[in-house]
């Protein structure tokens, strides 16, 4: 078995190599683009674990989660290389700082475990549900602005002050109206029980700083600090970073300051630039090295950043080597915006199905065709309005719709612009003033949807439509009845026979973007029940959706075949074999230069602002533009025109794309590149896209592969239930009782009032007179009292001598890392010496006399998770977990479920059964009646019969403790033709 030393040598460069072996206690790593930062990265924590670090003080952040499945799967491969068990890794946190910081926060409060995460989306759905309650109007009044504009305005100033850790009383002391309205939204969303990823990050700072016992316990074990991206921190990230590492024996930091392209949302390049003035002894290592690109490209990309940024970054003198096959790099002018785009796609053309030389490099080179997915169009933004009132997209996404090439548009709220959502927003406008008459509805089925759903039903629709319509608009003295926005779009896509059309993977995939705008809705909002609320709807998608909403962030696990059209800052950290940097004019890329113009007092900002945050600079600039160009693998073209649609003057060529210099650059836009080989189009997979990385998504593909496509391909949400959140407000109140009462059980009446405490529903108003009326609230929480008393009176040994504490975990599989949260009940000896550890999934389930025979209860899933988190407490976290069991917590009964080696071995070797057809891309559906019934997807499924491409099936499942063994309900519920 080779040793590390061996590994590093044969897997890693002279320079990656010395970066991730250096014992300095901080360590700066400067990584050109393309040159295998993450791979590094991960060698280093592998490196770290051979030496003898222990896993559970190993720290690494990234900037995404996609890039912490990359580095993770990098871990893996070297500890298996040098002969470890790579199950350690589940000891280590690798992850975003967002989610580390959430951790700590439910660490130090069980109560943070029920909190809901708003992203930008949300949070600007957030504010708008809140309009009144925050004082948004006094804000809005006393700009003058819009009612959209104050909303953005204000989501905007919150965060900043998060991320500059701006005290808010500091904020009203010098502008009283937003001060107050920050005060207020602080103080509503922890009433409320939701959290932003900026609050999130303060928060944990601030219980470092003062030390609280709850943070300091959950740091004690760090040594080693790594951060990933480290030129994109903010300073309330570095302030973390900073309090960690004051905790910590390394910190390892990997970045690039040419590809610092966050400064307007408070990113601080001098970070990076200034890290050895603040660390004196730091190591600095260079990896110049690039992999991923031309030496056209990397020479000239490099040679551009340095004319325009001379001494203000550092010199990296990158380099590549001249790969094999064709390559071409173009800059190109031409006089309007239709020529170019026409240009660009008839390349595209000229390019698809042609011969492309993978992992040359490395040995093991083959060639396959290029396809659509291997093609990026990007721009400096895609928002904007030309002259002619279109979105700067249009020209090149309208040329590509003229040949039929699918294309997907990272674009905030582009897609709404795509045929099917468009109808679907329209259909959704037709509900806003009342119930729509026939002759209405038949101008919109003739005109809107049938062009865009061939085999809609109108008696369907009509039926959809009057029901809906009847409901949002009820009699005035009527009650009220809650809506579910989400339903609505099952129901339309029903009436429209989506599922019955051959629609192609874009297609749903622009579909499931509306079903997440939905989700997004109904996550923020108390209750759509009134046309009032759902006018807030109509407004949001007609105001902010189509400007706004940020597409990028919908959690999708594989983009379809289809050329990307995005904007630079959405492909941060993604690689194209070929790439079009369009619209490359001066006043266009570069923008002019901007200077701030948010809503916070700028005396409180001097200091960002000085360093040129929140403004949009000529730095900035070209370092986008280096980002751009960078993303390129063999085939660049920068191209621009003189006039755009209707345009008063002529446009300039962008200054950085003249600086672009290299004798391979072609300025001809008739020739086809050298060496072009006709090969039919194969795409390229790369695993760290494909694989799920939770136990809830290899459970649905279990269940139904259909099911899981619908959901984690394509992004559609099922509606929110009225009772959404009770089983986590109930588990939030288990966790917190065993940390209240960590040494002796509560009474029944001590387990009320913690329940009391803690209990929160999210959609579900209380009652205004709960003591008289009492409503579905009052019943929910009564409900969440009893169950928690009957609990901790029926199962006072779960409190002496044990404790039950929720863990995350982490299990590498074949192929896979899958992660997630586990409830450990720990019985200890008189001294604390852990003896014995119990997997208890806590189910706010009802199991009935006989809960085994209870066909309502899903055993195989059941039985899977407590297996597999078994799995993770003997290896993972070196708990000696012998029994397992699912406590029914709404009848107090507690199923025992076997956790022997053969039972985990069958449940492991589902897990990677599963795994292995969703990294091959199969997806066939299996309906059966009782499954499909309960189905989230079934008014929008055909229910075919599919098999599975290769014939193998999974071992059975152990059940019970009596022996029983069951098939996963893919093929146990399983109706064929």
């Amino acid at each position: 078995m080779p040793n590390i030393v061996d590994v590093l040598n044969e897997q890693l460069t002279e320079d990656q190599r010395a970066a991730a072996v250096d014992s300095a206690a901080e360590v700066l790593t400067l990584a050109c683009a393309g040159s295998g930062k993450s791979r590094t990265l991960g060698y280093r924590i592998a490196w770290l674990i051979a030496n003898g670090a222990d896993a559970s003080e190993i720290v690494a952040f990234t900037f995404t989660d996609k890039a912490a499945e990359s580095i993770k799967l990098q871990v893996t491969r070297a500890l298996v290389a040098i002969g470890i068990d790579p199950t350690v890794i589940g000891r280590m946190y690798i992850g975003t700082i967002h989610s580390y910081c959430f951790d700590l926060l439910s660490n130090m409060d069980a109560r943070y475990r029920q909190f809901d995460v708003l992203d930008e989306n949300r949070l600007v759905l957030y504010l708008i549900s809140r309009y009144p309650q925050l004082g948004l109007a006094k804000v809005r009044n006393d700009h003058n602005a819009g009612y959209f504009q104050t909303v953005k305005e204000v989501a905007s100033a919150w965060k900043t002050a998060n991320d500059e850790l701006l005290s808010l009383h500091s904020i009203e002391d010098v502008e009283p109206v937003i001060g107050a309205t920050l005060n207020t939204l602080r103080v509503r969303l922890d009433m409320d029980e939701f959290i932003d990823f900026s609050l999130m990050i303060r928060l944990a700072v601030e219980a470092l700083e003062r030390e609280d016992p709850a943070a300091v316990h959950a740091t004690e074990k760090l040594n080693h600090l790594l951060v990933d991206e480290y030129q994109d921190v903010n300073p309330a990230q570095e302030r973390l970073i900073h309090l960690l590492h004051a905790r910590s024996e390394t910190l390892f930091v990997v970045g690039d300051d040419d590809q610092s392209i966050y400064a307007w949302r408070g990113a601080d390049v001098s970070n990076i630039l200034d890290f050895q003035s603040r660390y004196p002894g730091a190591s600095q290592h260079t990896l110049p090295e690039n992999f991923r690109s031309t030496p056209s490209i990397v020479q000239s990309s490099e040679g551009l950043v340095a004319a325009v940024l001379g001494a203000g970054r550092i010199e990296k003198s990158a380099h590549s080597e001249e790969p094999p096959g064709s390559r071409d790099f173009r800059i190109l002018w031409f006089d309007c915006r239709p020529e170019e785009a026409q240009w660009v796609v008839d390349r595209i053309q000229a390019l698809l199905n042609t011969a492309y030389v993978e992992d040359w490099r490395t040995g093991g080179a083959y060639s396959r065709g290029l396809t659509r997915s291997d093609i990026a169009i990007l721009m400096r933004s895609t928002r904007g309005k030309e002259q002619s009132g279109d979105p700067h997209h249009t020209a090149f996404t309208q040329s590509l719709e003229d040949l039929d090439i699918e294309y997907t548009l990272e674009a905030g709220g582009g897609v709404l612009s795509r045929p099917q959502v468009a109808v679907m927003r329209q259909t959704f406008e037709l509900l806003r003033y009342g119930n729509p008459s026939r002759d209405e509805v038949k101008h919109s089925y003739d005109n809107d949807v049938l062009p865009a759903f061939p085999n809609a039903n109108f008696n369907r629709l009509v039926t959809v439509l009057a029901d809906w319509g009847r409901r949002i608009h009820p009699p005035a003295d009527g009650p009220r009845q809650r809506l579910y926005p989400q339903q609505l779009v099952h129901d339309l896509l029903d009436a429209f026979a989506a599922a019955q059309t051959n629609f192609d993977e874009t297609v749903w995939q622009d579909l499931g973007i509306f079903s997440q705008m939905m989700q997004d809705v109904e996550a923020v909002y108390l209750s759509i029940d009134s046309a009032g609320r759902f006018g807030d709807i109509l407004n949001f998608l007609a105001n902010m959706a189509d400007s706004g909403y940020d597409a990028s962030v919908i959690d999708v696990l594989q983009r379809p075949d289809a050329v990307t059209v995005s904007t630079v800052h959405k492909m941060k950290g993604l690689e194209f074999p070929v790439v079009f940097l369009v619209d490359a004019e001066q006043g266009r890329f570069p923008l002019s230069k901007r200077s701030y113009s948010g809503w916070l007092p700028t005396e409180l900002l001097q200091d960002a602002l000085s360093r040129g945050r929140y403004q949009g600079t000529l730095e900035e600039e070209v370092r986008l533009f280096y980002t751009a160009v960078t993303r390129a693998e063999r085939y660049l073209y920068v191209t621009g025109s003189k006039s755009l649609p209707k345009g008063r003057s002529v446009r300039k060529r962008s200054e950085f794309s003249l600086r672009l210099e290299h004798d391979e650059i072609s300025y001809d836009p008739v020739e086809l590149p050298a060496d072009l080989q006709p090969q039919p189009g194969k795409r390229r997979m790369q695993e760290e896209d494909v694989v799920p990385t939770s136990y809830s998504d290899v459970r649905y593909y279990l269940r139904c592969p259909h099911d899981y496509k619908m959901r984690r391909l394509f992004g559609f949400s099922p509606p929110i239930t009225e009772m959404f959140g009770f089983g986590q407000t109930v588990h939030a109140t288990i966790g917190k009782l065993h940390s209240e009462f960590p040494s002796g059980a509560p009474t029944a009446d001590q387990a009320r009032e913690v329940s009391d405490g803690t209990f929160h529903m999210k959609h579900v108003a209380p009652s205004t007179d709960p003591e008289e009326r009492p409503g579905p609230y009052e019943r929910a929480k009564n409900r969440s009292r009893e169950i928690v008393a009957d609990y901790a009176d029926s199962y006072e040994e779960d409190f002496v001598h044990q404790r039950t504490v929720e863990q995350r975990f982490e299990v590498p599989v074949e192929q896979a890392v899958i992660s997630g949260t586990i409830d450990l009940l720990l019985r200890e000896d008189t001294e604390g010496n852990i003896i014995e550890a119990t997997v208890i999934d806590f189910k706010t389930m009802e199991g009935g006399p006989d809960p085994e025979e209870n066909e309502r209860l899903e055993w195989t899933e059941l039985a899977l998770q407590v297996q597999l988190y078994a799995k993770a407490a003997n290896e993972v976290l070196g708990e000696n977990a012998k029994t397992g069991a699912v406590h029914l917590l709404r009848d107090n009964q507690r199923v025992d479920v076997p956790v022997d080696d053969e039972a985990i071995t069958s449940a492991v070797a589902n897990i990677e059964w599963a795994v292995g057809r969703i990294v091959d891309h199969d997806f066939p559906m299996r309906p059966h009646p009782k499954k499909c019934q309960e189905c989230d997807f079934k008014a929008i499924c055909p229910k075919i019969p599919n098999d599975f491409r290769d014939g193998v099936e999974p071992p059975a499942l152990h059940l019970f403790t009596n022996g029983e063994k069951r098939m996963v309900k893919a093929f146990s519920e399983f109706q064929g033709e």
